[in-house]
């Protein structure tokens, strides 16, 4: 059996995570508090996604949900407000994630001009439009049906708490500090199972709730950055590469889950809820 930890919303892609007590399911992944995670993207003015991996500095633009804003914060610059409502009258614009061309939404000149701020370089913020699908066809999925908003290619990415357990104990025999998840970025935390025991999951269920495992995470250099100052430091993939290659993945770093929403769209999950993790083998 395994026990839901900590549910994570990223509302603005790259950007810092808020911790939520409860979310609710969606085929695109978890929303909470009038927002969803992964809804807002900076962009280059071409329309290009901006990540950490470019600009670490990202992560210290921190949202948080107030009254019918987000409010965003970032270090040496006055809050923000960008309104949860949709401005279905905001101009549209074709940004690039990956290989996928989706239209969204411009938050404008005054919203691109803090960003650039933030983050060190010209750009501006978009916003998922609540008429566009972004479906997900994967040979991953089994021919599931699968979506996402902004993030990288899956609704949702899980892992276990003993596998981030795993990797700070052979740190450690390194000499080397302990990280935290956050540096992971997950949106579910579970306790209950063993050390990256998540890889062979088929389900995570509760008779209601349906929650399956499709596609190990490759990893970025993103666990570098220090969540709290947008700093880089010591990258752990040097540790993982030694035990964590995945053959599934051409021999690319893995660590956790992405997963997908077999069922139970519209219903809530909560820290604390009880889900039974049935093997795949």
């Amino acid at each position: 059996m395994a026990t839901v930890t900590e549910l994570l919303l990223y509302p603005i892609k790259s950007c810092a995570g808020l911790s939520v007590p409860e979310a609710t399911l969606a085929l695109d992944g978890l929303s909470a508090s009038g927002v969803h995670d992964r809804e807002w993207m900076v962009v280059t003015r071409e329309g290009l996604f901006l990540t950490q991996r470019e600009y670490p500095r990202m992560a210290t633009i921190a949202p948080r949900v107030e009254g019918d804003a987000l409010v965003v914060e970032a270090p040496g610059l006055s809050p923000i407000r960008l309104p949860l409502a949709h401005d279905l009258e905001a101009p549209e614009i074709e940004v690039l994630i990956w290989d996928d061309h989706v239209l969204a939404a411009d938050c404008g000149d005054d919203a691109a001009a803090w960003f650039a701020d933030a983050v060190g370089a010209p750009c501006r913020l978009v916003r998922f439009r609540p008429d566009v699908v972004r479906p997900k066809i994967s040979p991953w999925t089994g021919g599931l049906p699968a979506a996402a908003r902004f993030s990288d290619g899956y609704p949702i990415l899980l892992i276990g708490q003993s596998s981030l357990d795993d990797l700070n104990a052979r740190l450690a025999k390194a000499g080397r500090a302990a990280l935290p998840m956050n540096r992971f970025r997950p949106n579910m935390v579970v306790e209950g199972i063993d050390a990256f025991e998540e890889d062979f999951v088929e389900t995570f269920s509760d008779g209601e709730i349906n929650l399956r495992p499709v596609k190990p995470c490759a990893r970025c250099p993103i666990p570098s950055v220090d969540q709290a100052t947008g700093i880089p430091g010591p990258d752990p993939l040097d540790i993982l590469q030694t035990y964590r290659a995945n053959a599934r993945m051409d021999g690319a770093v893995t660590m956790g889950m992405n997963v997908i929403v077999q069922d139970g769209i519209g219903r809530t999950l909560r820290v604390g809820q009880e889900l039974n993790a049935e093997l795949a083998f």
